[in-house]
């Protein structure tokens, strides 16, 4: 993903001299903690988040709950009166950018976050919505121009009685649940070599996960884990680097089922490229208590100009399993190997215990934005399924499922959309999916009633010409001109809400949306599913059928997450406002060359004429 001031920069000065990282950050990758918790004190933490997932009157985590799967037992609002939904009451956050991400709902609080300057709300929905305190972080504004894709946030996070955030110049803090004061706050990474921050955090046991973003200025990506009650650092695994950066063991560690074996990232890479290699972490988590592991996906490598990097450039664009206590690695995916796309694979992971083939597997969902929709089996890592889930896709004809090939696992690229192949200064045109993927980090749903997948897609195809450039520490180290434009030959839209059967891997329906569906799903046991445009309009639609059966046109346009809660005996959905990321990018940072935010401007110049800036909360329930 770009920057909007990297989409219009001019290529850079001739390459400076990588230098080595310093030492210490070296020695932060190989630590772990070396005091183990008590067995009770353990089992607490990680308890009390989970009572709270438990409860469908609350919205304890950003995903719904560990497994990602987004699906609310509350069935008040069902799919015969769903129709009936009116606007309970409202909230404007103050903030005019794109609003990702969904509020809290712990208790009688309701936790409500913004985009940059990352302010967040604690209102007390015991006294009328009243703000209960705010936190206002003083933050450099000079890391606004180093952000990729709008100045987004995706949410706070909730555990031991502190809300945690990890604000866009990656400094990690816990507020107070109560009160709102910090607790602790540690500084996760550097905007001056790039480094930033918009995704949430997840709790874990007695550790927070976090991830850092700045691939586009050649960081070298990382997930930590700090202490829930003393911001301490715990461990840090890097996603490509030396075996010690990355916590792998080169024989148990595997990929596809075998053994990574040793050097098994520096190797794919050219000379020291790996250590401006990017495969940021700036995604969703998830984790299965069982399984005692967490799974999420590193983002693309730099530069975007594949020629300046041969090799499969381990391990971006991958399905990562770690130990939460340790951060030691169990097993890899490599989805996009050498990608020459931008098809960051940090989208998240949807666990689910269902029966295949006559036998209960534990099964891991994943969409990437390469197009394809995979299934594997989460504690092992075996390939499943890997299928198209826009049939506009045409940079690979397939990814092979044949175990006993060479190619097994991998994409099939078509040389025509090669854009290593097609060569440097050559723009390689109608390329489906374009960089923004079939899907971004929008977040899909699940539901168990219906056992489909219900994913807000991208239909949207590009131009992509990558062109020789030099690495400054600090400054974007992009390599690519790109232009986006609605997938030929279909509905002419730019989007579609589809149903999805993962053990089969095809579409069991499809709605067809003018633009991009960028905002994350909520499936309910009222079997109605819910989504947001980006023209603002919050719908409804039947889990089973697809069917319309509401819709509601909000202030601004929708790229946060549907969430639902229970109060008082009543159930409330809500959704937060506010057009941007990196769809809505012209209208929130106010460009308008067609090529800016690379392509997406010009690509989604036509929103401007339904919506506007705006942050909004609306919470909605059934008449009295």
């Amino acid at each position: 993903m770009i920057p909007p001031v990297a989409a219009a920069m001019r290529r850079p000065a001739p390459r400076t001299k990588i230098q080595f990282r310093e030492m210490e950050m070296r020695k932060l990758s190989v630590l772990t903690s070396v005091l183990a918790l008590t067995a009770a004190g353990t089992a607490g933490a990680n308890e009390g988040l989970q009572e709270i997932i438990n409860d469908p009157t609350q919205w304890g985590i950003q995903t719904g709950d560990y497994a990602n799967q987004r699906y609310s037992k509350l069935d008040q609002i069902n799919a015969e009166n769903v129709k009936d939904l009116q606007v309970a009451w409202t909230f404007s956050t103050g903030v005019l950018r794109g609003h990702e991400g969904s509020p809290l709902v712990i208790g009688d609080m309701m936790y409500v976050h913004t985009p940059f300057p990352n302010t967040v709300y604690a209102l007390d929905l015991a006294d009328e919505g009243k703000i209960k305190w705010r936190y206002e972080p003083k933050q450099d504004p000079d890391v606004i121009p180093v952000m990729c894709c709008d100045t987004v946030n995706r949410g706070v996070a909730y555990a031991e009685g502190k809300v945690f955030l990890h604000q866009a110049d990656t400094t990690v803090v816990a507020l107070n649940a109560e009160t709102g004061a910090v607790e602790w706050s540690v500084k996760n990474g550097d905007p001056a070599k790039g480094e930033t921050n918009t995704a949430t955090v997840l709790p874990v046991k007695d550790k927070v996960i976090v991830g850092i973003s700045g691939g586009e200025f050649g960081v070298q990506g990382h997930v930590t884990a700090y202490d829930i009650e003393t911001g301490e650092l715990e461990w840090r695994a890097y996603s490509v680097g030396t075996d010690d950066q990355l916590l792998v063991d080169p024989e148990k560690t595997t990929h596809l089922g075998e053994p990574i074996g040793v050097d098994s990232s520096i190797k794919t890479w050219e000379g020291d490229q790996w250590m401006i290699g990017g495969a940021t972490t700036w995604g969703w988590y998830s984790y299965d208590p069982e399984a005692d592991l967490i799974y999420y996906g590193t983002a693309n490598p730099s530069t975007w100009n594949p020629a300046q990097r041969p090799g499969d450039n381990r391990w971006s664009m991958t399905v990562m399993a770690r130990d939460p206590d340790d951060g030691m690695a169990k097993w890899f995916y490599q989805m996009t190997p050498h990608d020459e796309w931008d098809y960051d694979g940090v989208n998240e992971m949807i666990l689910t215990d269902q029966e295949m083939d006559g036998e209960a597997r534990k099964l891991l969902t994943h969409f990437d934005r390469n197009g394809f929709g995979y299934t594997l089996d989460r504690l092992t890592g075996e390939l499943l399924v890997a299928e198209k889930f826009d049939p506009a896709v045409n940079w690979a004809t397939e990814v092979n499922m044949d175990k006993d090939s060479d190619q097994f696992g991998r994409p099939q690229v078509v040389a025509e959309y090669s854009t290593e192949q097609n060569g440097e200064d050559v723009n390689s045109t109608g390329i489906c999916p374009a960089a923004l993927g079939s899907k971004d980090q929008q977040p899909a749903a699940y539901s168990p009633d219906t056992e489909l997948f219900y994913v807000p897609t991208n239909h949207v195809c590009m131009d992509y010409e990558p062109f020789r450039v030099s690495y400054t520490a600090g400054q974007p180290y992009v390599g690519a001109t790109l232009a986006m434009y609605p997938a030929p030959d279909s509905h002419g839209g730019m989007g579609n809400f589809i149903a999805w059967d993962n053990l089969k891997g095809e579409i069991k329906w499809s709605l067809p949306e003018q633009f991009s569906v960028w905002s994350g799903a909520l499936a309910t046991a009222g079997n109605v599913v819910f989504y947001g445009t980006l023209e603002g309009y919050l719908k409804a639609v039947d889990a089973t059928t697809g069917d319309e059966l509401f819709k509601f046109k909000t202030p601004s346009g929708i790229i946060g997450n549907v969430m639902t809660y229970e109060r008082e005996g009543k159930q409330y959905v809500g959704i937060l406002s506010g057009i941007g990321g990196w769809a809505g990018i012209g209208l929130a940072a106010g460009l308008t060359n067609p090529n800016d935010g690379l392509g997406a401007v010009g690509g989604y110049a036509a929103l401007s004429d339904y919506t506007a800036l705006g942050g909004q909360l609306t919470v909605f329930k059934l008449p009295d």
